[in-house]
């Protein structure tokens, strides 16, 4: 049976990540992959203040829960998945990287992770 390294695995083996985070919505580190340079338990500090504010528009604009949001940098981008209540998923990616695929994986594998916490 896979575990969660195994699935984040298989998303930083995509060209162009430079991080794939689990972390609780408390900002605290399950599992994680951070390219040279970057802090894992940094980086998964830094979401919970995005997701509570994504959370807040969402109720504000009767929208509900955040389930995606997918931030554009000038280099990059960042998505963040909301994988059960208290959990969530942070993948980091270079601008050359494949947005969209790399977006349907997220949902594709969401569940499965959410499973194996």
């Amino acid at each position: 049976m896979p575990n969660i390294r195994d699935f984040t695995s298989a998303l930083r083996q995509r060209p162009g990540v430079d991080a794939v985070l689990v972390l609780g919505k408390d900002g605290l580190l399950i599992e994680g992959f951070a390219a040279p340079g970057l802090n894992n338990e940094d980086l998964a500090a830094r979401v919970p203040a995005l997701v509570s504010e994504a959370e807040s528009l969402g109720l504000a604009t009767i929208q509900g829960p955040m389930n995606t949001a997918i931030l554009e940098h000038q280099k990059g981008y960042a998505i963040i998945a909301a994988l059960a209540d208290d959990t969530l998923l942070l993948v980091l990616l270079r601008q050359s990287a494949d947005l969209g695929g790399l977006l349907f994986d997220v949902r594709r594998y969401r569940g499965n992770i959410a499973a194996l916490i």
